[in-house]
């Protein structure tokens, strides 16, 4: 029996999810979350073998919280399940942790090939993720500026582009102000841009955020 949690903001959304794997023999909901606070409680209750989160969601991104799961459980899969494309995420957060990454148009039969894929210990790779993976093995396409970020840039980043203050990013990153302002400095270097208004049109204008 594969136990399986969902982390998604949206109750819908969880619930229809639910219903739908609920209808496999070898599948059982152990746990629901609404945000990364939630879902990291759940990895500490440790009744699950596998995740299914939601990148957008309120209180922590399903970014940040998946770093934080792989800092208590590395070896944990974590299938993200997201609204936004693939090319815009996919092959961060694969490096970063991630399992596997879906749309959410996807057919919902490819939830559950990717399910059992990664409970076997393997990642789920879609031939779009493929493609873009390859891409960035051979150097073939030229990188966009946030595709050059490190996984903590890019987090810092997406935090930055949504408002947030480099105060409030210390205090919930748990890194020291002075870092946070380095980490800021590197991205504006790296994007070629210099404000966090240019940021947040770069991020919308590329729908990395809503």
């Amino acid at each position: 029996m594969i136990r399986i949690a969902i982390v998604d903001d949206h109750s819908i959304v969880r619930a229809g999810l639910r219903q739908y794997l609920s209808e496999q023999v070898d599948f059982r909901v152990t746990g629901e979350a609404a945000n990364g606070r939630e879902a990291l409680d759940l990895v500490r209750a440790g009744d699950l073998d596998v995740m299914i989160m939601d990148l957008s969601m309120p209180d922590q991104s399903g970014v940040d919280a998946l770093a934080a799961i792989r800092a208590r459980e590395p070896d944990l899969p974590i299938l993200i399940l997201s609204g936004f494309p693939e090319s815009h995420y996919a092959t961060h957060l694969l490096k970063q942790g991630a399992s596997g990454y879906l749309n959410k148009e996807c057919d919902p039969e490819e939830i559950v090939r990717a399910v059992r894929t990664i409970y076997r210990g393997r990642k789920y790779i879609t031939p779009a993720v493929a493609e873009l993976l390859a891409d960035g093995l051979g150097g073939s396409a030229e990188k966009l500026p946030h595709e050059l970020l490190s996984e903590r840039e890019f987090q810092v980043f997406l935090r930055l582009a949504k408002g947030e203050t480099i105060t409030a990013m210390a205090d919930s990153m748990n890194l020291s102000v002075k870092t946070v302002s380095t980490y800021r400095t590197r991205v504006m270097e790296k994007m070629h841009l210099s404000t966090n208004s240019d940021l947040t049109y770069y991020a919308l204008k590329n729908g990395l955020i809503q």
